[in-house]
């Protein structure tokens, strides 16, 4: 897609350890050395629920016959997508329940997760997932027997994302990298100043404060609201500014810019859109600490990343998180305000942050795309 998605990266990655075992990608286009069977474009989460329902169409109809047709011993899906009651064989990755941990009644996700993915899992030969967190939530929520499940964690890109500091910088190509910035919007019937700064080029670089980071969607289930207000709780908060990088969401964005204003926080956190691939190590790196304080995660690869850039963590004690930190971040109660500013006001003293940066970049050395992609092959030639 234009913007991956962590089922992008995560499948992507897969691709240098998976061709040892010569497999043909139904992609709707061309990737090099590898064989390719081209399948329709516009499938994707970015034609919004046309593109899921076209997707899942093809998938029950289509894919079938494509499997029959290339004389298939296997279909691995890089999510909890297959073809249902069908003489295909198929082993899926399961990134996370959210939908079902946090429901929306009339979501058609929340439907999604609750009748065709307990169908696919049931059908599966064998299920993959990213953290013990998600195989608990597998088991629970479906009642799959452990056996059937294999828990293998992330990786991340060992060139990309390592120790160095080279500050964020506004985009240099014309047209920029980032989100459009959203023209002003209305709330509750008045005209409320746009924070939403569409990318780092809405920063300003030149004698900018110290700033506090997070890296993610907007939605509630990521817990940004308490992160406000324990934001607002930081004795010396003007003397930092809190970033918040991730897509505008015409859902929950405009409620948070409330809170923002109505927090008198409108200097202090900037709303700064998608950032690219390319301009994430920097923007890491400049960051007085990651704080990723989300009420779930299956695995939480910003927390990774972060981690491998040598930046201080402060994020959950619940679901998969402590799995990928471990003792090298500081651990909050996503639900408790006081204990997330608490550790804000504790990575702002730069022997904490040291203290962390070097525990980070030891934790990261055990995660990689290489054990990822290793792991998975053993499991996939148990089937083939």
């Amino acid at each position: 897609m234009r913007r991956p998605t962590g089922i992008s990266t995560y499948a992507l990655n897969l691709l240098p350890s998976l061709s040892s075992l010569s497999p043909t990608l139904l992609t709707a286009q061309q990737i090099d050395s590898y064989s390719c069977y081209f399948i329709p474009s516009g499938q994707t989460p970015e034609q919004g629920i046309k593109g899921h329902l076209g997707r899942l169409f093809w998938t029950q109809l289509e894919l079938p016959k494509i499997y029959q047709q290339l004389k298939s011993e296997l279909l691995f899906s890089p999510l909890p997508e297959a073809p249902l009651y069908s003489k295909c064989r198929y082993v899926v990755m399961v990134h996370d329940l959210i939908p079902l941990r946090f429901p929306q009644p009339l979501s058609p996700l929340t439907f999604y997760f609750r009748y065709y993915v307990p169908l696919v899992l049931t059908q599966a030969e064998h299920i993959i997932c990213n953290s013990h967190a998600t195989a608990r939530d597998i088991a629970n929520f479906f009642s799959i027997p452990g056996k059937k499940i294999t828990p293998i964690p992330l990786g991340y890109d060992t060139l990309h994302f390592r120790p160095g500091f080279n500050p964020p910088q506004p985009p240099l190509v014309k047209g920029g990298c980032f989100d459009t910035p959203q023209p002003p919007f209305t709330t509750e019937g008045s005209l409320v100043p746009p924070l939403y700064k569409g990318g780092l080029g809405g920063v300003e670089n030149d004698n900018k404060p110290p700033y506090f980071l997070y890296l993610g969607r907007h939605e509630p289930y990521k817990n940004l609201p308490r992160l406000l207000d324990a934001w607002a709780k930081i004795s010396n908060c003007k003397e930092y500014e809190l970033w918040l990088v991730g897509s505008y969401d015409k859902r929950y964005t405009p409620r948070l810019e409330k809170q923002v204003m109505e927090l008198g926080l409108q200097e202090q956190v900037k709303f700064l859109g998608y950032v690219t691939y390319e301009e994430l190590p920097g923007i890491i790196k400049g960051a007085i600490a990651l704080v990723f304080p989300s009420l779930w995660e299956g695995f939480g690869l910003p927390v990774l990343e972060a981690m491998a850039c040598g930046t201080p963590v402060i994020t959950s004690n619940i679901s998969a998180l402590p799995e990928v930190a471990a003792d090298a971040a500081l651990l909050v109660n996503p639900y408790d305000t006081k204990e997330i500013t608490a550790a804000m006001e504790a990575v702002s003293q730069p022997e904490m942050r040291s203290h962390l940066s070097q525990l980070s970049l030891k934790q990261a050395s055990k995660f990689s795309w290489e054990k990822t992609g290793k792991a998975t092959v053993e499991i996939l030639q148990r089937y083939i």
